[in-house]
């Protein structure tokens, strides 16, 4: 038995799906750091539909699997492999490369890589979860520096460049949905990240600002505010109040304050 299904078997205290085995090779070249052929393809090659790896109703057993490897055996890092897609793969932003280009600015997976020492505007930036919180935001307040995180679909460029411009000295603060999904995508997002305090990236999504939020503008849903698994200790204090409060704020709610707080976190000295 393949260590992966090894772990994943003691961990969930069940049997990993039937068809297991034929990721165990995917498994092997994703440790090698080989590049990889989109997702589709990497699927097809293994004998499973082209949607098995990306689409959680494809074949739920085996995607659940691939996940969980992915989140517990390979700590999350992203998979080096070839993007079929453009949107919600591209790199946006306003205001943090210092060019002559209309803003935003979009890069996509190729061009990315060639950014990483290019001259910078900024020392601070606000990643922005959601597209239309983000385009808002940049509407409204063209000279902030934004980056849109565009959900939970990272790609191994976008990380490389975040943890490139955060090598560079570069600060970063996030805000996104109240809800459990937000939350543990803002934890996701911090655990790639490499030297960014926990205090630098909560400045705006505080705990304390989570609760307030929550007890002010929360709308009750069972299924946003149910309990998921985080690994950060401010993200899963976060994820206590929603669970508790079984209320939800999503980042629309939020632009007023946002405006006053983004405002206030750019004025101030880099931690």
């Amino acid at each position: 038995m393949s260590p992966y299904r090894k772990a994943y078997e003691e961990a969930m205290s069940r049997k990993a799906p039937a068809e297991a085995a034929k990721l165990d090779a995917l498994f092997a070249k994703i440790a090698k750091g080989e590049l990889l052929p989109p997702r589709g393809q990497q699927a097809v090659d293994l004998g499973l539909t082209a949607h098995s790896l990306n689409d959680a109703h494809e074949n739920p057993a085996v995607y659940d699997y691939y996940q969980w490897v992915l989140e517990n055996c390979f700590n999350g890092q992203p998979v080096n492999e070839l993007s079929a897609k453009m949107i919600g793969m591209a790199f946006t932003c306003t205001n943090v490369f210092r060019t002559d280009l209309p803003q935003p600015l979009t890069l996509n997976p190729w061009q990315i890589s060639a950014l990483g020492d290019y001259p910078l505007a900024t020392q601070r930036a606000v990643i922005v979860e959601n597209n239309g919180v983000f385009i808002w935001l940049a509407k409204l307040h063209p000279d902030w520096p934004l980056i849109n995180q565009s959900g939970n679909d990272f790609n191994t460029a976008y990380v490389r460049l975040i943890q490139r411009l955060e090598a560079r000295g570069m600060a970063f603060t996030y805000i996104g949905d109240l809800d459990s999904r937000g939350i543990q995508m803002a934890d996701n997002l911090f655990r790639k990240l490499r030297r960014t305090p926990v205090a630098t990236f909560t400045a705006i999504q505080s705990p304390a600002n989570v609760a307030r939020w929550l007890t002010m503008m929360g709308k009750v849903n069972v299924k946003r505010t149910r309990q998921l698994t985080v690994q950060t200790p401010i993200f899963q204090q976060e994820l206590d109040s929603i669970h508790l409060f079984g209320v939800f704020v999503e980042q629309e709610q939020l632009i007023a304050v946002y405006e006053r707080l983004i405002a206030a976190w750019l004025k101030e000295d880099c931690l």
